[in-house]
Formats: C-alpha cells, sequence, structure tokens
C-alpha cells in the first residue's frame, strides 16, 4: 500500500511525520511506500527577494525522508506549486496511493469549527481514504494527540453504501486495530428500520470484528449525529474515528455531508474519512 503524506514543514507537521508510533501503525495496516508532498503557494515566485522556498523545502523534506527510510518505508519526495489540496490529490492519483495523511491542529480557540484549510478541502475532495492526524495546539513543540492512530476505532454508520464502504477499512486496519466501538445515531427523520433493527444490524458488523479479534462494543444514541458522535468519542476515548465522507443525503455532491465536517473540525483525536467509491 501506498500513502501520501502532505506537510507544510511547520513544527506540527514535523510532529506527524517523526513519530515513531505513528509510524509503527503505518506499517502494521500494509503501508509500504511513502510519497512527502510540500506544495510552495502559487502566488510566492523564486524571484522574490531573500526567499528559495523550493531549495529551503526540499532539504527539509530530505531530513524527514531520511527518518521514514530509517523506519524501513521507501520514500519519494515531492515539491510543487499550486493551490494545496489540488496540487496533493493530484499527486495522489498519478502514484496511486491507498491514502492521504494530513495533519491538523484540530480546535481553534477563536473557532471551535475551523481546521485548516488544506485539511478542510482535502476532506471534502479527496477521492482516496484521509486520515487527519490531530496534533497538539497551544504550544511550540507540539506531539500527536494520539500516537496509536488505530489501536482503538470508533465506526459510525448511519448504515448508508458509503458508511458500509467506510467498515471495510478494517480489512486493513485489523493489524493494528484491538478495540473497536460501532455507533448509530437515530434521528426523527430515520426511515422504518423494518424487521432488522439498527442494533441487529450493528450486531452482525460486531461479529465481523470479533472473528479477527478485536473487542467490540455497540452503542446506538438518538440526536443530532455529529453530536452524539462528538459525545461517544468523549465517553470511548477512541485514538480514531472512522466514517465515510457522505452519508444519505445527496444534496452536495462535492462536498462533504454536514456530519462528517463537524467530525473532521471538532473531534478531540484522529478522523479517517473513507470516500464513495470512484466512478468511471
Amino acid at each position: 500500500m501506498k500513502a501520501v503524506c502532505a506537510t507544510d514543514l511547520s513544527a506540527a507537521s514535523e510532529a506527524a511525520i517523526e513519530s515513531e508510533t505513528c509510524l509503527d501503525c503505518l506499517g502494521r495496516i500494509g503501508i509500504e511506500e511513502l510519497h512527502l508532498v510540500t506544495v510552495v503557494p502559487a502566488n510566492v515566485h523564486a524571484g522574490m527577494p531573500g526567499l528559495d522556498f523550493e531549495k529551503r523545502r526540499r532539504r527539509a523534506l530530505s531530513r524527514y525522508r531520511s527518518v521514514i527510510e530509517d523506519a524501513g518505508f521507501a520514500v519519494e519526495t515531492h515539491v510543487v506549486r499550486g493551490t494545496p489540496h489540488r496540487r496533493i490529490n493530484g499527486i495522489a492519483g498519478t502514484v496511486g496511493a491507498d491514502m492521504t495523511i494530513v495533519g491538523s491542529r484540530g480546535k481553534s480557540p477563536l473557532e471551535n469549527r475551523l481546521i485548516g484549510s488544506t485539511a478542510r478541502n482535502l476532506a471534502r475532495t479527496s477521492v482516496v481514504p484521509l486520515l487527519v492526524n490531530r496534533i497538539e495546539r497551544g504550544t511550540d513543540e507540539p506531539e500527536v494527540v494520539r500516537k496509536h492512530l488505530f489501536q482503538r476505532m470508533l465506526y459510525a454508520t448511519d448504515f448508508s453504501e458509503n458508511a458500509e464502504r467506510a467498515f471495510e477499512a478494517f480489512s486493513y486496519l485489523r493489524h493494528a486495530t484491538q478495540e473497536a466501538t460501532l455507533v448509530h445515531v437515530r434521528t426523527p427523520k430515520d426511515p422504518d428500520p423494518g424487521d432488522v433493527g439498527p442494533e441487529e444490524r450493528l450486531g452482525e458488523l460486531a461479529d465481523r470484528l470479533e472473528d479477527w479479534g478485536i473487542e467490540t462494543a455497540t452503542e446506538v444514541r438518538r440526536g443530532d449525529p455529529a453530536t452524539e458522535i462528538l459525545e461517544s468519542e468523549a465517553e470511548h476515548d477512541p485514538t480514531t474515528i472512522l466514517l465515510g465522507s457522505r452519508g444519505h443525503s445527496r444534496l452536495r455532491r462535492l462536498l462533504l455531508g454536514s456530519v462528517s465536517e463537524d467530525v473532521v473540525a471538532r473531534a478531540n483525536g484522529n478522523v479517517l474519512l473513507v470516500p464513495p467509491a470512484r466512478t468511471a
């Protein structure tokens, strides 16, 4: 498996890239090749006085490369120009990446729905699973918030086709996952569940994970989906929330549903978003 790791060379990005535990988790799920990508903004020009962004970024990526190669990964580096999320997505498509990874400091003290623009735009547009790796805020030497990326998973489902696709990520996550909590949030707008209710459907999914040796619990909550998913995160303290990037809503084909967007923006820990299957 291949992963694209996007970095702006900040202290937060360095924390994510140089965490031995995070790298070990990526290796456990089958990542063998990492592509480090940094994007020089389109409005920064090589001829600007006192600025040589590309040279500086290549030096920094070379240092990161050494760390990651020492951890046993094949590494390629890319310094490109343009709009960050578009270039990152483009490289992911070109190299055939299975995952994109981006660090985010998460909640802003000024606006609790705000995440970095690159992370937000990647969440809205990525066509491969996107791991938003949460980094500490308010410190000059930040660390990753959850070092064991996939050890304790919180999987949120509305039983949509994309949610089912997200669940299939356990086929590789299981090599690093010890515990999982499966959550469904019922709302007044939910259709009649018919003969098989959400408890039974979650139970069927739990049985599949138990067969893989993952200790699994289920819960059905009621209320606003994003709020309840985040409340479940606060109760269970997972290392990563796993969910599909689109649910039942078909309104904005290129944008996240409000639930996924809220979870990415407000979660305390990591979030793994799985997009719908690509269409020809």
